[in-house]
C-alpha cells in the first residue's frame, strides 16, 4: 500500500505499478547521469509507478539493436523475474526497432523516457486544449511504432505508458491515426487562433505582461498563488501545471500587470512536445519580461539553468528580458552562489521575500519602459487613476500656481502614456 498527498490530505493508492529503470552511461565525465537516472526514477513516481529496481551499464555507445549489450538484456530479464516488474522504462529515446528487440526479450510492458513525459502529460492536462495536444503528441510518437507491434502493443494492456488516446486505437490502421492527428492539428488551429485573438484583447498595449518559465517543480504556480489570488494547483511533482494560466498581479506601486504560468521544462524534452505544446508556450512568447524561477536547492542547480536557457534558445525567446528568481531559499544549507544575473534568492513562502521580489520586478520593468514626465490638471482625477493602475507612477507633485499635478513614471513603450512624452 502507498500513499500521496493530494490536495493536503493523503490518499491512498493500490495500483502502483512495479518499475524497473535502465540507463546507459557513455562518457566517463557525464556528472549528469546519475542525477538524470534519479529524474527518471521522480518521473516514475509522478506517473504513479513504484521504482523496485534499477540496471545501469557503461558503454562506449548504445547498442543500435537492443540499446544494452547481451548480456546486460539478459541480466534485465532475470531483474524482472527475480522483481516481478510489470514495466521496463528506459532512460532514453528507444528508437522502434530497439523497442520491438528489447520486447522479444521481455514480457513485460517496455517504454522510454519520452514515452512516459508524454503519459505524465497526459495525465495533467485539464483543459480540452491541454489534452488534444498530448494526444496528438503521442499518436505521432506511436505512429512509426506500430509497423509490427501487434502482440507487443497487447502487452501495455493499461497504466504507465497508455494514457491519453488508449491503447484499442493503437493497433487500427495507420490512415486511421493519420486521420486523428489531422483532425487534431486542424482544431488544435481553430483553438489557437481563438488564443490569439483572446490575447490580443487582453493586450491592449497598455498593460505589462510577465512570463513565469523555469524546470519543473521550480516553484513556478507556488509563486504564482503567492503573488495573485489564482488558487492554482501546486503541488512538490514535476509537471504539477501543463495548461497556462494568467492572472492579474498588483504592484507596489498600484501598477496592474498579467503574470502567466507555463509548463515546467525539463532535460531531454520531448521534440514532440516542444511542437504539440507550441500554443502553450505561445502564452509567453510575447511577454514583456520573464521570470525564470530556479529552484536554488535543487541538487542540479546549473544542469536546470542550462536546460532552460538553451530550450528559450530553441524557441526563440531568448531575446525577451529575463530576471532570475532563485527559489527554495528556506531549503539551502550553507551558501549560495547564483551562476545568473540579475537575480534575486526568495523563499515564496516568506512575504517579506515576496514585497522584496515585487520592488525588484518593478526596478527590472524601467529597464524595459519609457520615462514619462507631463502635467495633469487638478480635475482630471480620473487621469491620476488610469496612470497609477497602467504605469508605475512614481510621483504626482500638485502644482499650485498653475493648478496641475506634475507626474512622472515609466510606462510600455507602446503605450498611449509615452507617446511623445517620454524625456529623453
Amino acid at each position: 500500500m502507498f500513499k500521496r498527498n493530494v490536495g493536503g490530505t493523503m490518499e491512498e493508492k493500490l495500483d502502483y505499478e512495479r518499475v524497473v529503470i535502465v540507463g546507459v552511461q557513455t562518457n566517463e565525465l557525464d556528472t549528469n547521469f546519475r542525477y538524470s537516472l534519479e529524474e527518471l526514477g521522480q518521473l516514475t513516481e509522478t506517473a504513479h509507478g513504484q521504482v523496485v529496481a534499477e540496471l545501469t551499464q557503461k558503454r562506449d555507445r548504445m547498442d543500435s539493436k537492443t540499446y544494452l549489450g547481451k548480456g546486460k538484456i539478459q541480466e534485465l530479464v532475470h531483474l524482472v523475474e527475480e522483481t516481478e516488474a510489470d514495466v521496463v522504462i528506459f532512460n532514453h529515446a528507444l528508437t522502434p526497432s530497439q523497442t520491438r528487440n528489447i520486447q522479444v526479450e521481455i514480457d513485460v510492458k517496455v517504454i522510454d523516457r519520452i514515452q512516459l513525459i508524454l503519459d505524465i502529460f497526459a495525465m495533467r492536462a485539464q483543459s480540452k486544449e491541454g489534452k488534444l495536444q498530448v494526444a496528438l503528441a503521442q499518436l505521432q510518437y506511436l505512429l512509426p511504432r506500430l509497423a509490427g507491434q501487434g502482440k507487443n502493443l497487447s502487452k501495455l494492456g493499461g497504466g504507465i505508458g497508455t494514457r491519453g488516446p488508449g491503447e484499442t486505437k493503437l493497433e487500427t490502421d495507420r490512415r486511421h491515426i493519420r486521420s486523428q492527428i489531422n483532425d487534431i492539428k486542424k482544431t488544435l488551429k481553430e483553438t489557437e487562433a481563438h488564443r490569439q485573438r483572446s490575447r490580443e484583447k487582453r493586450n491592449d498595449g497598455t498593460t505589462f505582461q510577465i512570463g513565469l518559465i523555469g524546470y519543473t517543480n521550480a516553484g513556478k504556480s507556488t509563486l504564482l498563488n503567492r503573488l495573485t489570488d489564482a488558487k492554482t494547483y501546486e503541488e512538490n511533482q514535476l509537471f504539477a501545471t501543463l495548461d497556462p494560466l494568467t492572472r492579474k498581479m498588483v504592484l507596489p506601486s498600484g501598477m496592474n500587470v498579467t503574470l502567466t504560468d507555463t509548463v515546467g521544462f525539463i532535460q531531454d524534452l520531448p521534440t514532440q512536445l516542444i511542437d504539440a505544446f507550441h500554443s502553450t508556450l505561445e502564452e509567453t512568447r510575447g511577454v514583456d519580461l520573464l521570470l525564470h524561477v530556479v529552484d536554488a536547492a535543487a541538487e542540479n542547480v546549473a544542469g536546470h539553468e542550462v536546460t532552460v536557457i538553451n530550450l528559450l534558445k530553441e524557441l526563440n525567446m531568448d531575446q525577451i528580458p529575463i530576471f532570475t528568481v532563485y527559489n527554495k531559499k528556506d531549503l539551502l544549507n550553507g551558501n549560495f552562489s547564483p551562476n545568473l544575473f540579475p537575480n534575486s534568492l526568495i523563499s515564496a513562502k516568506d512575504p517579506e521575500d515576496l514585497l522584496k521580489l515585487r520592488n525588484q520586478i518593478m526596478k527590472q520593468m524601467k529597464e524595459v519602459m519609457l520615462p514619462y514626465e507631463f502635467e495633469v490638471a487638478a480635475d482630471e482625477g480620473n487621469k491620476l487613476v488610469q496612470l497609477k493602475k497602467e504605469t508605475l507612477l512614481e510621483s504626482a507633485e500638485f502644482q499650485e500656481e498653475l493648478n496641475v499635478y506634475l507626474v512622472k513614471g515609466y510606462a510600455k513603450k507602446a503605450s498611449k502614456w509615452t507617446g511623445g512624452n517620454e524625456i529623453q
